[in-house]
């Protein structure tokens, strides 16, 4: 959901591909080119396997030119997992309502953050990066990326959200070429 949000409200796909839901209590638009879908339903597939086993670290939305592949924007999701639930079965307790809370947060930031992030001027293309554990088994479908960084980023953090098994803490950085000499 948070995927879909970010590009929507960043315009990498026009206004019309994406249909309206209500998800987390807060009214959505989920893209409707069924090439995206398929992509994010197979990441999301294997992100929910990774993030079970305690062994996903980091997810990377990296926002880039299509003409030129230069990053304008990534969008960090740290995620720090609690070892005694996923290896000894620990049980920690927090209501879905308060976990929906923190999650609203993050959307209503993702939605806000146009007021703040340049705009983007140009055709742009996404990418999804993924860091686990090294011991983890990749799809052979999947290929190993450099890790798509922006020199010299403008950094805002966002809300962090806590489910009492996985923490995730959010961080967009971006291109800002206000200072660039002419």
């Amino acid at each position: 959901m948070l995927l879909f949000s970010i590009l929507y409200n960043r315009g990498v796909y026009p206004e019309e591909s994406f249909a309206k839901v209500k998800k987390y209590g807060l009214p959505m638009l989920l893209t409707q080119d069924e090439g995206v879908k398929s992509f994010i339903s197979n990441l999301t597939a294997q992100l929910s396997e990774w993030l079970e086993a305690g062994k996903l670290q980091r997810v990377v939305l990296v926002i880039m030119s299509k003409a030129t592949n230069e990053v304008l924007e990534r969008w960090n999701f740290s995620i720090e997992t609690d070892c005694e639930v996923v290896e000894k079965g620990v049980s920690r307790e927090k209501s879905d309502k308060e976990i929906m809370r923190e999650i609203q947060a993050i959307m209503r930031q993702i939605a806000s953050s146009i007021t703040y992030l340049p705009c983007l001027d140009e055709p742009c293309v996404f990418d999804v990066l993924a860091y686990t554990d090294k011991d983890v088994a990749v799809p052979f479908t999947w290929i190993e990326s450099d890790p798509k960084l922006i020199a010299n980023p403008q950094m805002v953090k966002l809300h962090s959200f806590d489910t009492k098994i996985h923490k995730v803490d959010t961080l967009v950085s971006y291109k800002n070429d206000e200072w660039e000499e002419q």
